[in-house]
C-alpha cells in the first residue's frame, strides 16, 4: 500500500512538472491539412514571433544566417535579389525577393518541393504562407510552417542569404 501512494505521488509530481514546462519563444504556425484534400486556412498568428537563428547554407562551421543583430538597410532604389537554391530533404527551395525603397514588396518562390504528390500539396499550401511571413516581418526572421519545417527553414535561409547580398 505504501509503495502504491508513493508511486502516485511520484506520478502526480512529474506531471505536474511536465504540465508547468515553458518553452522558448519559439512560435510555430499551424499548417492544417483538411480530409477532403481542399486548401486548407492557417490559423491567424501573431506578428513579430522570434524564430531562432536559421543555418547558413551548406551548414556547420559557415556560422548563422539570422536577421537578430541589427541589419543594415536595404537598397534604397528598386532591386530584384535571388536568393541561393537552398536543399533539403524534400527538395530545393529557392526565393527571389523585390526590394523598393527599404522595403521587401514582393517575394516570389523559384523553387519548393514538389517532387512528391505531398511535398507538392505541402509547397501549394505553405508558400503563401511563408510569403506573407517574409512580407510582414521584412526579414527572414518568420514562423516557421507546422508540417513544412524543412521548407520554412530552406526559405528563410534563401531569403537571408538575398538579403546579405543586397546589403554588401
Amino acid at each position: 500500500m505504501k509503495r502504491a501512494l508513493g508511486a502516485a505521488a511520484a506520478t502526480v509530481v512529474g506531471l505536474a512538472v511536465l504540465l508547468g514546462y515553458k518553452s522558448g519563444p519559439v512560435r510555430r504556425a499551424s499548417l492544417v491539412v483538411t480530409p477532403q484534400g481542399g486548401l486548407p486556412t492557417a490559423p491567424e498568428t501573431p506578428a513579430a514571433q522570434a524564430v531562432p537563428p536559421v543555418p547558413a547554407p551548406g551548414g556547420g562551421a559557415g556560422g548563422t544566417a539570422s536577421a537578430t543583430t541589427a541589419p543594415a538597410a536595404l537598397p534604397s532604389g528598386s532591386s530584384v535579389l535571388t536568393g541561393p537554391d537552398v536543399p533539403n530533404q524534400y527538395g530545393d527551395v529557392q526565393v527571389q525577393l523585390t526590394v523598393q525603397g527599404g522595403k521587401i514588396v514582393d517575394v516570389k518562390a523559384l523553387q519548393l518541393p514538389v517532387d512528391r504528390q505531398r511535398s507538392a500539396y505541402i509547397s501549394q499550401v505553405a508558400g503563401p504562407l511563408l510569403r506573407s511571413e517574409v512580407l510582414q516581418a521584412q526579414s527572414a526572421n518568420i514562423d516557421l510552417i507546422s508540417g513544412a519545417t524543412y521548407t520554412s527553414e530552406s526559405y528563410a535561409q534563401s531569403v537571408q542569404a538575398a538579403l546579405d547580398q543586397a546589403r554588401q
